[in-house]
């Protein structure tokens, strides 16, 4: 079917992109502690301060524990936050959380094989090799220790096997009244191509195809990343097109739950939906694996949603009148928005 030409479906199209910056804009909320201890049976135990709520903030904290001691990651467990274990967290926010809990984590992990190296060195005599730990080893230069044995070697010869880590955001500083300074460590970057289809006739919408390009950095998960950044987009599919509040006239909001508005289903999403993580750049801040993260920045990129279904309806007068469309574009809204348009250009016909 040709929708160019048809008087009852439109097609629009629109790309967006984003800049969003990550870190606490509250300066004093940019700093996460942690606690590491290392078992008998090779095992490391962790606690940090992140909560985590499906956004695999746990999975990539414990890799990052696990690279960093060459474990594999079966061997790294991390119970619940715990306030009795890591006091005065900061909230799981600002898309920070494993940035900041995963630095503090690797902060504590420094101090244990600090504490390691230098018993290893004093009792083997080894000088002028730097530590490498691979393969559930610790390797100086010609010599090789296996994890566990030199592990319960370090406990029977009283070498403390566990630390508190800490970690504060560096080279930020915000004057809100003067609106001044730097509020952000790094920024995240991403864009999006949409694509829809409106019926003219029921304000109905499609989502056709969709094209993601994200920056991740050097993830610690791509596969978590992707996850996060098609959730993301979804949510925020949700936010622009479906998600509509109302309230009483004494204030009370009417649309409280999932029960009385609508959310975001599989059958809403995308019937083509291509994302790729951009793979040429790593973040040239001294963050943890080098990521950048993907938490609140690929909401924003719904945003093409949005003005492709305002692409849609400026079809309808054949791009000669601007759309008036409030978010979200429910199929109420875009039919006003088209009746406006055929209004407008009927008024100028008159005249």
């Amino acid at each position: 079917m040709d929708v160019v030409s048809n008087y009852k479906l439109k097609k629009g199209i629109a790309i967006t992109p984003v800049k969003f910056g990550i870190s606490f804009t509250t300066i004093h909320l940019n700093q996460a502690g942690a606690l590491v201890h290392i078992y008998t049976d090779g095992s490391v135990h962790l606690n940090h301060g992140g909560i985590e709520m499906g956004q695999g903030t746990h999975t990539k904290i414990a890799q990052l524990v696990a690279n960093s001691f060459g474990l594999p990651y079966n061997l790294v467990h991390i119970s619940s936050t715990n306030t009795s274990k890591v006091p005065n967290t900061s909230a799981s926010a600002a898309s920070s959380t494993t940035d900041l809990n995963g630095a503090a984590a690797l902060n504590a992990v420094s101090k244990i094989k600090l504490n390691l190296e230098n018993f290893i060195k004093k009792k083997y005599r080894i000088y002028n090799y730097q530590a490498e730990y691979k393969d559930k080893h610790i390797i100086f230069g010609n010599r090789n220790f296996e994890f566990k044995k030199i592990i319960q070697e370090a406990y029977l010869n009283r070498i403390s096997l566990s630390s508190s880590g800490f970690y504060s955001t560096p080279k930020i500083n915000f004057d809100k009244k003067k609106f001044k300074g730097r509020p952000f460590l790094y920024f995240c970057y991403g864009a999006a191509v949409s694509e829809v289809t409106i019926d003219t006739l029921t304000g109905e919408n499609v989502l056709e195809r969709v094209d993601i390009l994200h920056d991740a950095g050097k993830p610690i998960n791509p596969a978590l990343e992707l996850g996060q950044i098609e959730g993301g987009f979804v949510q925020g599919q949700g936010w622009l097109t479906i998600e509509e509040l109302n309230w009483k006239s004494n204030g009370q909001i009417t649309t409280f739950s999932p029960s009385t508005y609508k959310i975001p289903a599989v059958s809403d999403m995308p019937k083509k939906f291509n994302v790729e993580i951009f793979k040429q750049e790593l973040n040239k801040e001294k963050v943890v694996n080098k990521a950048k993260t993907t938490g609140e920045p690929p909401l924003m990129l719904a945003m093409s949603v949005f003005y492709a279904i305002k692409d849609a309806i400026a079809s309808v007068g054949n791009y000669k009148v601007c759309p008036s469309i409030n978010a979200p574009a429910t199929p109420e809204r875009i039919l006003m928005s088209i009746n406006k348009i055929k209004k407008k250009l009927e008024n100028k016909n008159e005249r």
